[in-house]
């Protein structure tokens, strides 16, 4: 696990930040979405799209759409090399906060079914499995899992979010 007593922040993603989105989704996914895809998301009014920033050089980022009272969260990705920081807990908090301010009460996602890394993640996050997507994946025809989180909205996961938030960084105050 890589040590570091670097601050990181999580913040929206701008233009300027894609180029280095991309470098970080090429690394992380077999079929990474492109340079475009980035950019038309950023002005898409149903979505937002977060980078995590340790000093300047961004480390991960995390994007989601809320349409209705869902967050779907569409990507999650860390540097390899920043990896075993907690910045996908972090970039996960701040997706799910975002989505409650913006009118969600559930979160949905895919997950690749052999990506037991991701899928432990999102089960701390109190994610279940509720339906598999079969041969989602184009590259090799993998199945997807889709996972639910429900009442995201609500005290008592706030303090979930809360403890998990201590958990990484330790409590505020």
């Amino acid at each position: 696990m890589p040590e570091s007593k670097e601050q990181v922040y999580v913040e929206p993603m701008r233009a300027e930040d894609v180029e280095a989105v991309i470098r970080i989704e090429r690394m992380s996914f077999p079929v990474p979405w492109m340079q475009t895809a980035f950019t038309t998301e950023l002005s898409n009014r149903s979505a937002y799209y977060l980078v995590a920033r340790c000093n300047e050089t961004v480390v991960g980022f995390g994007g989601a759409w809320v349409i209705m009272d869902e967050a779907h969260i569409t990507t999650l990705a860390v540097d390899p090399q920043q990896r075993g920081r907690h910045i996908g807990e972090r970039l996960l908090i701040a997706l799910l906060e975002t989505g409650i301010l913006r009118g969600a009460s559930r979160a949905t996602l895919e997950v690749r079914q052999n990506n037991r890394v991701a899928r432990n993640l999102y089960e701390k996050f109190g994610f279940y499995e509720a339906s598999i997507r079969k041969n989602y994946y184009t590259d090799n025809g993998e199945n997807a899992i889709v996972m639910w989180v429900d009442n995201i909205h609500t005290p008592s996961y706030q303090t979930v979010l809360l403890a998990l938030y201590d958990s990484i960084v330790g409590p505020i105050g």
